[in-house]
């Protein structure tokens, strides 16, 4: 399945959770909710992935803890903005931290400028001319500043983890650090309303489980900074939902911000792909080669001659691991190279 297909899904299914969730909160608070979301998502997965505890190493622990503790608090000041904003509003104001990280990490012009005009647009969208409430704007910015940590963290989680392992032990770190709190602040809410409990597996499984699985999927196939232009998609979702779901009308600064980010996570796509396909300049000198040899056309791994540039690389394939980012290409003279972070570690002639 295509990468974009992944973060359409993605971002449908935490749309459609924060939908049951603030219908929900009539009968329970967000701290109760956001506790029997992340506590239901552990459960599940946890016994479907049977992480062993036992086999961790101190990275793997650090990555887990990490990304749990930050689920915890990214939980809990979503769903305290979805209390007080409009849905597409808290989700606009999620959206910008993983638009600021995309920005802070584009070092391209066409990959700033993809980013910048997703940024705009989510701005665009997120002011809709009407007083906002402080603590939810407030809420809103903290549930976006833990999403930029959580794109990094579930990076790194999907680098030391070739399984489920990580997103399970990361959700249950993150329940053990939340539920019982809200136990003691709303606990006797969730008693009262025993029903509470369905709309919390709904909410765990759109708005946790399908949403992080997926995070984790895509996170192995693209950078952060991909994905975070890719997230810039979730107004024109939360405003499609709101449409079919809540009869909710669009003016036209809204279509305007949405087509926006379209246009952005369009080309970030192109960007992405084109990437892939270019060939790469890598300056590798080569020790054993003569000054004179070096001035030809040479290949600087093997040493043979080479048409056109011999520092002409072709990129055929990228992915990352838990050493790094690892690059495979192949030269002007027919070798085989591979690379991690850049560093040869391993070439064929």
């Amino acid at each position: 399945m295509s990468t974009i297909l992944l973060v359409l899904g993605q971002i449908t299914s935490l749309q459609l959770g924060a939908a049951v969730a603030k219908g929900a909160y009539e009968q329970v608070s967000p701290l109760a909710l956001a506790g029997l979301r992340l506590t239901i998502a552990a459960l599940v997965l946890c016994a479907v992935a049977r992480p062993r505890v036992r086999a961790l190493d101190a990275r793997q622990w650090r990555a887990v803890v990490g990304l749990g503790l930050v689920l915890a608090t990214m939980n809990v000041a979503y769903f305290g903005a979805l209390e007080r904003l409009p849905i597409g509003v808290a989700a606009t104001l999620e959206l910008l931290g993983p638009l600021a990280l995309a920005v802070g990490l584009s070092r391209r012009p066409g990959q700033l400028s993809a980013a910048l005009l997703a940024l705009a647009g989510v701005l665009l969208l997120a002011a809709p001319g009407a007083s906002l409430a402080a603590a939810g704007v407030v809420l809103g910015v903290l549930a976006g500043a833990c999403r930029a940590g959580y794109v990094l963290l579930n990076r790194q989680v999907g680098a030391v983890f070739s399984d489920w392992t990580g997103l399970a032990l990361a959700l249950a770190v993150g329940a053990c650090a939340l539920a019982p709190v809200a136990a003691v602040v709303d606990g006797g809410a969730v008693v009262a309303h025993p029903d509470a409990l369905g709309a919390g597996l709904a909410v765990a499984v759109l708005s946790s489980l399908v949403p992080y699985t997926l995070d984790m999927v895509v996170l192995r196939r693209v950078d952060a900074r991909t994905f975070g232009v890719l997230l810039s998609l979730t107004p024109a979702v939360g405003a499609a939902v709101g449409f079919a779901l809540l009869d909710e009308r669009l003016s036209a600064r809204q279509l305007g911000a949405i087509a926006l980010v379209v246009a952005a996570s369009a080309w970030a796509v192109a960007q992405s792909r084109r990437r892939t396909t270019e060939p790469v300049r890598i300056h590798t000198p080569r020790a054993e080669a003569s000054d004179a040899a070096a001035e030809e056309d040479v290949c600087p791994v093997c040493g043979r001659p080479a048409p056109g540039s011999g520092e002409q690389w072709t990129l055929r394939s990228r992915h990352h691991s838990s050493q790094g980012s690892v690059e495979y290409c192949a030269t002007a003279g027919g070798c085989l190279v591979v690379l991690v972070d850049g560093e040869i570690v391993k070439h064929t002639a």
